[in-house]
């Protein structure tokens, strides 16, 4: 299965500790999606940047401090796995796709 989900300036991203939600972190604020739908649940247009590795959550996630994978600023791409590792990501101008593989 493969989803694409349309995130301009995307940064950075990371799962709350259940999984259930992706922490996305842009030029434009942050948003939270359901892992289990992919559809955005939540939009904060408010810059929060990653420090320390860490972006702050917000709706569901309000508060956590969620461990995020920056993108490489010099080739542009942000790549990371799910946390059941069947899950990876990829990102590249303004698209971050998802791929579901359990192993055929």
């Amino acid at each position: 299965m493969t989803k694409h989900l349309h995130i301009g300036g995307l940064v950075a991203a990371g799962f709350d500790p259940t999984g259930a939600f992706l922490l996305t972190v842009s030029h434009a604020g942050r948003g939270v999606f359901s892992t289990t739908t992919w559809e955005r649940i939540a939009r904060d247009s408010t810059l929060a940047y990653p420090t320390n590795g860490c972006a702050i959550g917000i709706g569901p996630i309000e508060g956590l401090s969620i461990p995020i994978t920056e993108i490489d600023y010099y080739t542009g791409i942000l790549r990371f796995s799910g946390p059941s590792g069947f899950t990876s990501f990829e990102y590249e101008s303004g698209t971050l796709t998802v791929t579901y593989d359990r192993g055929a």
